[in-house]
């Protein structure tokens, strides 16, 4: 991420030269998410460069993951691209960022029906643009306000091993493996099932990876057979202005989306699921006390050990005296024994 952030402005300009004269590769539009409630729905994806990725294996070498790991970070992501996301009939133009994001949200009633919908994008051709496809579709996973719990979980070091504070480790980790070397803790597939009550509540993922590594966490989840959900990973917000100020490191964004998804379904409880290795424990505390009475559990993988000092400094966060205790385990099965105590999971 922080050669991207370092590099921003010479592929940004690079990218709008080849523009110019016509020697973009064919273009094509990837879908992020696409969910909401029963009145709202929330729409995100890039525009890329095309690009041939060989499909991840299990007997991939160190060298092919790596190359892989080059490629997916090096790809060019397309600025100033138009698209037209049309759902249930209406349709936005909307433009990409210098990151190739594009984003929009759609205000429609669902009457009850939670069928299978999707959204369409459709890029616009355009001098030295060239579609892939004309049209890419995305499911839509809708919720009603009032659905009764959802989960919220972080992904590394809570569901997938990252060594997430020991840069080396994490390192070697992020450029060796691919989705289908990477690991799991033991048990998480069969908790998070559990938790969801095999599909009867969502489960969203809320990270500080960024948007290079949607494909890669996604075919993760879907290997080690873990509930999928939306992906909302980490904006990197930069653009020619603001390229020098941007906070590569921090993790209030994470805090942004579990107060998103808080305000999105208000009648929802939530199970918080993170890890101790880095903000997690305080930034549930925070929703503790941000959102009484909303939080019907907090599990907190504890990677490294925590102080007394900062144990007692997360209870004086939490000023609900009805809140749960923040639940600190070494393994998934102390994760479910709780859970199973009190009846959280069938």
């Amino acid at each position: 991420m922080i050669l991207r952030l370092l590099t921003f402005p010479f592929r940004y300009l690079l990218i709008k030269l080849r523009k110019a004269i016509g020697r973009l590769d064919t273009i094509r539009v990837e879908p992020l998410y696409a969910f909401g409630n029963d009145h709202l729905v929330m729409v995100q994806a890039r525009v890329v460069e095309s690009y041939k990725q060989s499909v991840p294996r299990p007997g991939r070498s160190y060298l092919r993951n790596l190359l892989a790991t080059i490629r997916r970070y090096a790809g060019n992501a397309i600025p100033d691209a138009l698209v037209q996301i049309t759902y249930q009939g209406e349709k936005k133009l909307v433009e990409s960022d210098g990151e190739g994001i594009i984003s929009c949200s759609f205000r429609q009633q669902l009457n009850g029906r939670y069928g299978r919908h999707f959204v369409f994008f459709s890029l616009l051709p355009e001098e030295g643009i060239k579609p892939e496809r004309e049209k890419v579709a995305c499911r839509v996973l809708r919720y009603p306000s009032d659905h009764p719990r959802g989960i919220i979980s972080d992904i590394d070091d809570t569901i997938l091993i990252s060594h997430a504070t020991q840069i080396g480790r994490k390192f070697w980790l992020s450029i060796s493996k691919n989705a289908y070397t990477r690991r799991p803790f033991p048990g998480v597939s069969k908790f998070y099932h559990a938790l969801t009550y095999y599909g009867k509540y969502p489960v969203f993922y809320v990270s500080s990876s960024d948007w290079n590594l949607f494909e890669l966490i996604r075919d993760f989840l879907q290997y080690r057979n873990i509930p999928s959900g939306p992906l909302l990973l980490k904006d990197l917000h930069v653009n020619l202005k603001n390229i020098f100020k941007s906070g590569g490191g921090s993790h209030e964004h994470k805090l942004e989306k579990v107060e998103m998804l808080m305000d999105l379904y208000p009648q929802m409880e939530f199970i918080l699921v993170g890890d101790s290795g880095q903000h997690d424990p305080e930034l549930y505390a925070r929703v503790m006390a941000d959102y009484p009475g909303r939080v019907k559990a907090v599990y907190i993988r504890e990677i490294r050990e925590l102080k007394d000092q900062r144990r007692k400094l997360l209870k004086a966060k939490v000023m609900d005296p009805k809140a749960p205790d923040i639940t600190f385990v070494e393994t998934t099965m102390q994760a479910m024994l709780h859970a199973k105590n009190h009846q959280l999971i069938p």
